[in-house]
């Protein structure tokens, strides 16, 4: 199996860059609150928006060594870089941010409803939001 390699010489800008979007900032909190790795497929269900649309973000995150992925078969896992002390700091003041409008906490219960179409617990089912934009643009 692939293991995740990610850069160890992260600057503090690079970081603070990297979570410089809603969206970006939403993926990490997913991320937190889950505690599990995730395909884009289930972030784009969870976040209810086009796979096309986050994976820039998962570029970004992963280029700036927040997150990194595994590939399996034609699936690509995303999980939190854990191993650098910092990273673990800056997990514990998003986590500890209020959820004032409660939308972590709506995108956690759709990637929880989206977990019970995992296979043998791995994703094996395309995102519908983006089959829903697809059908749209018909």
């Amino acid at each position: 199996m692939f293991m995740p390699m990610h850069r160890i010489n992260i600057t503090l800008h690079e970081i603070f860059q990297a979570l410089s979007d809603p969206y970006r900032i939403r993926i990490l909190r997913l991320m937190l609150s889950s505690k599990t790795e995730l395909c884009l497929c289930e972030l784009s269900e969870a976040l209810k928006e086009p796979e096309y649309k986050l994976s820039r973000h998962v570029k970004i995150l992963r280029s700036s060594g927040v997150i990194a992925s595994v590939r399996d078969g034609k699936w690509i896992y995303h999980s939190l870089v854990q191993s650098e002390k910092f990273l673990k700091l800056i997990h514990k003041a998003v986590a500890a941010f209020p959820d004032f409008d409660s939308e972590a906490a709506h995108d956690l219960h759709r990637f929880e409803k989206r977990l019970s179409k995992r296979e043998a617990g791995r994703c094996r089912q395309a995102s519908q939001v983006t089959d829903e934009i697809r059908k749209l643009r018909k």
